[in-house]
């Protein structure tokens, strides 16, 4: 039998002894609780930098394939048409370059996977005409 002492949350056993076991349900579920609040934290920032490397991927590639379109018009040409199509897909290009007929475009793509840090997915990529 338990009997009440003074206050709603103060319980005796038989014996005389404190009830040790009350509330010991509540701090298990709450340290569950910010168990899985930090799993999905880090799984939301794991995500946010492979989605952020796949802009940066797909802004690279469209923009050297836009590049190589204009390799005769010269470097100026080439490399503004790749940025321009960077730019519209979310990258900052950061690099561009001829290399005989090809263009390899650079490009950059921030992001912020926690409050208060960011960082930075780069990719490179290559287009130009097909060699047989």
């Amino acid at each position: 039998m338990v009997r009440r002492t003074h206050g709603p949350d103060s319980e005796l056993r038989e014996d005389g002894s404190p009830d040790s076991q009350r509330g010991g349900a509540t701090v298990l579920v709450l340290a569950i609780g910010l168990v899985f609040l930090l799993v999905g934290t880090f799984g939301a920032a794991v995500a946010a930098a492979q989605l952020a490397g796949q802009r940066a991927g797909v802004a690279a590639d469209l923009g050297a394939l836009a590049g190589a379109a204009r390799p005769l018009e010269g470097e100026a040409m080439a490399c503004a048409s790749a940025g321009d199509i960077a730019s519209r897909n979310a990258g900052r290009m950061v690099g561009c370059r001829l290399d005989g007929l090809d263009v390899l475009v650079t490009v950059e793509v921030a992001f912020t996977p926690l409050p208060g840090l960011s960082r930075v997915a780069t990719s490179t990529a290559r287009a130009g005409p097909v060699r047989g």
